[in-house]
């Protein structure tokens, strides 16, 4: 029988080794969550390819893939969820937070008692916002004219 032994140092060398196999393993974090405004687009960028991209709850935001290290990250709705890829091995290589916060500009918020209709000003003119959490009369009726001119853009352009 043989005994193999090794010294402290090929020890030493061999944990590092062992560690630094596990730390490359691990999913990458960061300091801060992403934050991305209410109906707003951000490119997020991977360090390493990904194969699977998926959102928490894709009714505060979603993903549409551009290739395999960039994403469109799109805020639909205010509120927190996470995002997570996966390589194509199935490994987690990204878990982040994600943060649907207010748009950026001049919002003026019409309070009518308990009725709340919101608008986005500039120096000439206000237009209807419609944001979660405004009075349902108003916000059904702008986002209902919202989704028929939609409509009749993709019928013009014959995608009906």
């Amino acid at each position: 029988m043989t005994v193999h032994r090794c010294s402290t140092r090929q020890s030493m060398l061999g944990f590092a080794g062992f560690f630094a196999g596990l730390v490359a393993a691990a999913p990458i974090a960061s300091a801060e969550d992403v934050r991305v405004p209410l109906d707003q687009v951000r490119i997020l960028t991977f360090n390493a390819p990904v194969k699977t991209v998926f959102v928490g709850n894709p009714v505060i935001a979603d993903v549409t893939v551009i290739d395999s290290t960039h994403v469109f990250l799109l805020g639909k709705n205010f509120g927190t969820t996470n995002l997570i890829a996966l390589d194509g091995q199935g490994r987690e290589t990204v878990n982040e937070q994600i943060t649907v916060l207010e748009r950026p500009g001049s919002a003026v918020t019409l309070q009518r008692g308990a009725a709340k209709t919101t608008l986005f000003c500039s120096s000439s003119r206000c237009e209807a916002a419609p944001t979660p959490g405004d009075d349902t009369a108003p916000f059904n009726a702008v986002t209902g004219q919202i989704d028929k001119r939609e409509a009749s853009t993709l019928k013009a352009a014959g995608g009906q």
